[in-house]
């Protein structure tokens, strides 16, 4: 999940979570966060497949802000996931 320089949360997934952060940080991920820049990883969660990871992505996109903001809160700022994982960023699909 991201935090864009607006405040507003965006969510997706990815195979590859730095890669897709410098797409988003420079402004070429998304027209969503190109428009809304900086952004900031705020929440990264490691998924055992692409499709738990898309099933995680469109549970959280159900989230009012107000359960997203605890989410992140709850979990922290993620750290890098573990080999051969997926994970539930706030990244969009390449």
């Amino acid at each position: 999940m991201l935090r864009c320089g607006d405040g507003s949360l965006y969510t997706g997934w990815s195979t590859d979570v730095e890669r897709r952060l410098a797409r988003h940080r420079a402004g070429t991920a998304s027209r969503y966060t190109a428009s809304r820049l900086p952004v900031e990883l705020v929440l990264a969660r490691p998924m055992a497949d692409r499709g738990a990871a898309m099933r995680e992505e469109a549970r959280i996109k159900r989230l009012d802000r107000a359960a997203k903001l605890a989410l992140i809160a709850a979990e922290g700022r993620a750290g890098a996931p573990p080999e051969g994982r997926v994970r539930v960023t706030g990244v969009v699909r390449a």
